[in-house]
């Protein structure tokens, strides 16, 4: 099963919001956890090394690619 990167929901914004709204009331530590928890969780449901791997290459690339924009800004 390859990696989906285009969106798989009817509404897409309410994904969104839900996982914001998740993290209400957090403190960043605890937003860090859930997050890091949500993850394993979703990773597990995926249950594919090879389409996990994957997301995590294109998370890291994301990762370095706006930090290269912040630094273009500045």
């Amino acid at each position: 099963m390859p990696l989906s990167t285009s969106s798989n929901f009817a509404r897409p914004d309410d994904a969104f919001r839900a996982i914001v709204e998740a993290h209400r009331g957090f403190t960043d530590e605890q937003s860090a956890d859930f997050d890091a928890a949500l993850v394993l969780i979703l990773a597990n449901h995926i249950g594919d090394i090879v389409v996990l791997r994957e997301a995590i290459l294109l998370a890291k690339r994301r990762m370095i690619d706006g930090q290269q924009q912040q630094q273009q800004q500045q």
